[in-house]
Order: structure tokens, then sequence, then C-alpha cells
């Protein structure tokens, strides 16, 4: 695992945690909008990224090495916990670490009970459809029909795009059938959880699939202080990968927020 750093270390601390197939640049344009004001840290997740060659193994595992680091390099607390996807389900199992962790968390379109029909299904299709998905012809297609398929505000920087050539072709099937089978498969939301003193909002798409909002419902059962957002008309993390400005609006007001007595 690596980790990218934005901001004077001496600030509050934020961790924002990438998707399964992306890798640190995922929060790239946040992380320097907030690192005026915070330190902000970007995990590049074992697999993905520049640390590609490396097995990821679990939700799990992932929680296990963050938190070595941010008891090593934070003091063993974060002022604000954020992740989408994947990322998402490591905040929770985080979550259940430590009640005191975090401050604030944000949960983006994650999932936190296992699905494991389609796992099997995502899986068969990268086996069979693996190689036009991920491969470099595949990765600079994607990036060439975006302009016909969202709108401006949603396209890649430059910047972002490069990193996307050079990231994504990287992936290893290896690594998606593993994020998968335990992401979608197996991982189940710790009953420790409820312990958690942090302030949560749940985040997800209106156009999302029925278990990422079943997942939402599902955790503020867990904690009922979790705030639900439900933001119109979008996917399955848009307001992360696409949508920094609108990312950036809704999080830093919730930031701000003071704590219920």
């Amino acid at each position: 695992m690596n980790f990218h750093e934005f901001g004077n270390k001496d600030y509050p601390h934020i961790m924002l945690i990438h998707g399964g197939g992306n890798a640190w640049w995922n929060y790239l344009r946040q992380a320097r909008a907030l690192s005026d004001r915070y330190h902000v840290i970007l995990p590049t997740l074992d697999g993905h990224g520049e640390e590609y060659a490396t097995n990821y193994i679990s939700t799990e595992d992932t929680a296990d090495k963050l938190m070595v680091y941010i008891e090593e390099k934070c003091d063993g607390r974060l002022f604000a916990l954020c992740g989408v996807s994947l990322g998402g389900q490591i905040v929770m199992e985080l979550l259940s670490r430590k009640p005191d962790l975090t401050q604030k968390a944000i949960i983006d379109g994650s999932i936190c009970y296992p699905n494991p029909v389609m796992a099997r299904l995502c899986i068969a299709a990268i086996r069979s459809c693996g190689g036009l998905l991920f491969s470099k012809k595949a990765c600079s297609f994607q990036l060439a029909v975006m302009p016909k398929m969202v709108p401006e505000k949603m396209l890649y920087p430059e910047e972002i795009k490069t990193y996307y050539m050079q990231d994504m072709p990287m992936i290893r099937k290896e690594t998606l059938y593993t994020v998968y089978r335990t992401y979608m498969m197996q991982y189940m939301l710790k009953d420790s959880v409820r312990e958690s003193t942090a302030q949560v909002m749940y985040w997800y798409g209106e156009k999302e699939m029925k278990c990422v909002k079943k997942s939402a419902r599902m955790f503020k059962s867990y904690m009922p202080s979790c705030e639900i957002y439900e933001a119109k008309g979008y996917n399955h993390g848009y307001l992360a990968l696409y949508l920094p400005d609108e990312w950036l609006e809704i999080a830093e007001a919730f930031f701000r927020r003071k704590a219920l007595d």
C-alpha cells in the first residue's frame, strides 16, 4: 500500500479511499482543494495503481494496514474518513475498529452485506471480457467516447486522463476477482460499528443498484444518527469520480457542521 499526502501534516487529517479498479487519483482534485486547511491522505490500495503487483487480500486486511498508518502517522485519530464503493466499505470496517477513530465519515455508494449472485456475475464478466475492458486500447476508447456519453462537467481533465491510462491497464484480473469476492460476496457489517462516535453520511446516487440503497438503510439501523444523502439523477460514484466540485460542496458543509449533543 502506498500513500499520497497533501497539505501540512500539522493540519487535521482527512483520509479519502478510492474504489475498486481505480487508484489514489480518484480523489486528487478534492485533495488539492482541501490541502490549504487539511492534511489529506490518499492511499493506493494493494493491487491498484502503482501497487498493482501487490496482492489485494480483503476489506479487513486493508483496514488492518490503514489502522497501522493512522496510529503511526496521525496519532491514532482522523478528522474525516471518506471512501467510495470499495473504499466506503473499508470506511465502515475502520469505523468498527475504534469508536473515536474519526470525527466525520462519508460512505459513498457501498454495500455492507453479502451479494453472492452479483459477485459471481461480475467475476464471470471479467473472465470473459476483462481484456476488452482494461487493455490500453479499451481504456483509450473509453476516454474517447466519454464526451459523447456524459455532460462536459463530468469529463476528466488531462492529468486524470494520464493517470487513468497509466494505471487502469495494469490492474490484474486476479485483483478484480478478489475484490468482487471479498467486497460483494463475503463482507458483512460488523456489530461493533454501533459504538462509533463519528458523525456519518451515507451517500448514494439516485440510479444506484438496490443493494446499495439497502446497505444505506442497514447501516442506519446500526447507527441511527447516520444521515442518508441521495444524489438526484446520478449513478454509482459520480460525485467522487466525476464531480469533485459538487462533492466538495456537500462534504465541506458536513465537515463544518458541529457535532450534536
